[in-house]
Order: C-alpha cells, then structure tokens, then sequence
C-alpha cells in the first residue's frame, strides 16, 4: 500500500499478481479453522496497558491443518467513537513523514472525522470535498505504539467501496522498523484493491513488500484473488495466517496465496520476524489505480465490522 511508484497502474501490478495466481478450480483448502463462535474479549481499551502503552501479542503460531484457534485480541467497533489508546489518526497528506501523497501521488488529505464508528462497524469515508488544495478527504488510522503482533491469524470483516481511483487497504507495517526504512523493515498488505466495480472488477490483492533499500533493491510478491460476490455489497473476511517461515492469505477461509522467501537487511525470516502494527484506510487516487473520474461517486465508505488477532497456541 505504501509505495508503488515502480508500477505503471493497476492493470500492471493486477497482470503481474494474476500471473501467479492459483486457477480458481485449485485453490487449497483452509489451512486452519477459526471457531465459528469465538470467544468474547474485552473491549479493546481493557487490552492496553496504559503505563506501557504498547500492548504486543507475540505468538508462537505454529498450527497443522485443521487446527483450531485462540482468539487472543479484538476490536468489535461496539463503541461510541474509537480508543485513542488503540487507535491513531494519520492526517495530512504524508508531508510531515516525508512522503507528500503518502509516496504514491495520492489525491486525499486524511481528516479524523472521515473514521466513525456506526452501528457496530468502522466507517471510512471517502469524500469530494475542497480542504485547502486537496479535492478528496479520507481518513487512515493504524494501532502504531499502542497494538502490534508477530504472528498469528489476523483477519477483518469488510465491505468495500468501489469506483474508479478508489483504493481501500487492510495492512501492516513493522513496529519499530527494526531493519531500516521502507521497505526494508518489510509490509503485509492483507487486503487492498482498486476500483472495485469497474477496471478492477472484483479482485482483491494481497501482498508483502521487502527488500534492503528503495528504490535500488525493492521486491514485491503476492496474488490477486476474484471474491466470489460482490465485495461492495457484501461483507467477507480477509485474513493473513503469518509464522516464522510462511505468510497465507485468505478471503470466506479460502486461502489463495502463500509466501516463504523474502529477504531483507538481517537474516531469514528478517523483516518479518518482528511485531508488526494494523491499519485501515480508503485512499483516493494514486499510482495504482489512476485518478477519480466522471464516474466515480461519492461518498464512498468501507465498513469494517470487526478485527481480530488468533493465536495457534493451545
């Protein structure tokens, strides 16, 4: 999600990942099974510690097919507004980082009020609105300094916005980016997609980035993946199944990806062997999928009705 100025669009980066991709008739079975009635936690400001405020989950995920697994962290999205001790608003347009259009020509400045919490879910919302010279405001918020996690199951349920130039995105980044900058200290994109609804029909991408500097030694790998039914009107759940040697992504538990080999500035399984922090957000134009256009609508939302974190441990 961070950076994709080495792809001419979408059209590219989508031929590139379906090329890998498994035909649909071949997809493996799921790996691990998730309870169909987890168990309830908290709510999610019960799991910071406030006097260290970062709250790591560091599991020992290493499950065998059919496994069943532990909820060990949630959040429901039941409140009044989110958990400041959870979550952070990134606002802007990426200047304060460096990164102006947030390093890949995005159009959007990010506002906390574009991240409701309505009815039970996360809303992000996308709109076309004048804030200084920006034309479009979205909002992004991550769990830096307050969640991360190495290892384990991490899935969300959405559903997405679509529309030509929208992009919304379900990912991770290290949490103290121990190898380097970017991409160095690596990126999981569990889901993201691009003009859903239109060139990017129903196909979701999942991803991870790595390598020792940018942009002379920078790699992707992932996969694209057709959800079956409409995933701007339907909710799916989205989930990566990450260990020390092997990241799986899956989509309704089908899994569809799988990655063993990265590299990046320390040894194997280095970057991602380290506590990695969530974030959410609908950007707005881009590299990837091209500029809004006549025929994109807004407001656009994606809901997200719950995350949660498993462990493999019994």
């Amino acid at each position: 999600m961070r950076l994709q100025t080495l792809f001419g669009g979408f059209a590219l980066l989508l031929a590139v990942l379906m090329l890998a991709s498994c035909e649909d008739g071949n997809r493996p079975v799921p790996y691990s099974e998730v309870d169909v009635a987890p168990p309830l936690v908290e709510p999610a400001q019960s799991n910071v510690n406030t006097s260290n405020p970062t709250l790591t989950v560091a599991n020992n995920f290493e499950v065998s097919p059919g496994d069943a697994l532990t909820l060990v962290w949630s959040d429901e999205f039941d409140g009044a507004s989110l958990d400041p001790q959870t979550w952070f608003f990134e606002t802007g347009d990426g200047s304060q980082y460096g990164i102006p259009g947030w390093g890949n020509n995005e159009l959007e400045y990010y506002l906390p009020d574009n991240a409701q919490l309505v009815d039970g879910k996360l809303t992000i919302t996308a709109r076309e609105e004048q804030i200084g010279a920006f034309k479009y405001t979205s909002a992004r918020i991550n769990t830096r300094d307050r969640f991360a996690v190495r290892y384990g199951r991490i899935e969300a349920r959405m559903r997405l916005p679509g529309g030509q130039g929208i992009w919304p995105a379900f990912w991770m980044l290290g949490q103290d980016s121990p190898y380097g900058n970017w991409p160095a200290s690596g990126e999981i994109d569990i889901m993201e997609a691009v003009n859903l609804g239109g060139a990017g029909g129903n196909t979701v991408l999942g991803t991870i980035h790595y390598g020792t500097s940018f942009p002379s030694d920078y790699e992707f790998s992932g996969e694209s993946y057709l959800v079956p039914s409409d995933a701007t009107a339907d909710f799916h759940t989205y989930a990566v199944e990450w260990d020390a040697t092997e990241i799986r992504w899956y989509v309704d538990d089908v899994m569809y990806a799988m990655r063993n080999s990265w590299y990046s500035t320390g040894d194997f399984p280095a970057p991602f062997d380290v506590p990695f922090y969530l974030i959410f957000n609908v950007a707005v134009g881009g590299n990837l999928p091209g500029s809004p256009n006549a025929t994109t609508t807004f407001p656009v939302t994606m809901e997200v009705d719950w995350v949660r974190v498993y462990s493999g441990e019994p």
